[in-house]
């Protein structure tokens, strides 16, 4: 039996692909809003538009598995908190005076859900969401901090398939810190162990989530 061949040099192991990602450069802003149109609404791509730089995201499984799943993580901590939530999903967050308009995979408004509940928010004098959320687990073009940090998003949780990074606004620039300002009691290894489960059994990975943070907080 001839001995399978090895590799002199260990190959390194492949990294999950969560995205497939198009860059066009150099457009202006009445051709990206061009490009929206013709796209239509009915679309599973995202379009990240920043001082023209357009990129179009077409999010994978492992992609949308970890999107939907620290969705509902931020949700049944809000439920379980008692606070309110207005949730935008992918809303386009269109700023054409700062020549730029991201979709994110979440956003949220928390804090200041009183300020936009029951309404079509306009960014124009609305406060922007109070919690945004972008899985990044290929490398992206656009530099989504400082992207988030010119709309004024006060915290942004950035997620690369592996790594979960939090990060807050402070004098017009994100600073990364270990807790949510929002879920301060909440330490990041619960969300590592609420995706890890969820990859078996979702529904028990949200009872067991509803149940820690009963306890956490003292059956309140």
């Amino acid at each position: 039996m001839v001995n399978a061949i090895r590799p002199i040099v260990a190959q390194p192991v492949p990294l999950p692909v969560g995205e497939k990602r198009v860059v066009f450069r150099g457009l202006k802003w009445q051709e990206y809003k061009a490009i929206q149109q013709a796209l239509g609404e009915c679309r599973t791509a995202h379009l990240t538009y920043d001082r023209g730089v357009l990129e179009i995201t077409m999010p994978l499984e492992i992609h949308e598995f970890a999107a939907e799943l620290i969705g509902r993580f931020i949700y049944l901590l809000v439920a379980e908190l008692g606070l309110k939530i207005k949730t935008m999903g992918s809303t386009t967050l269109e700023r054409d005076d700062l020549d730029r308009s991201p979709e994110p995979d979440k956003a949220y408004y928390i804090q200041n859900q009183p300020l936009v509940a029951g309404k079509i928010v306009d960014l124009k004098t609305d406060p922007p969401p109070d919690l945004v959320v972008e899985v990044d687990i290929t490398h992206t073009d656009i530099d989504k901090l400082g992207l988030y940090a010119s709309i004024g998003v006060p915290e942004f949780w950035r997620y690369n398939g592996d790594l979960w990074r939090i990060y807050t606004l402070r004098d017009g620039k994100y600073q990364e810190v270990e807790s949510s300002p929002t879920f301060e009691f909440v330490p990041k290894q619960k969300l590592y162990e609420f995706l890890v489960q969820a990859q078996q059994d979702e529904v028990e990975a949200e009872r067991r989530l509803r149940e820690w943070v009963r306890t956490a907080r003292g059956g309140a």
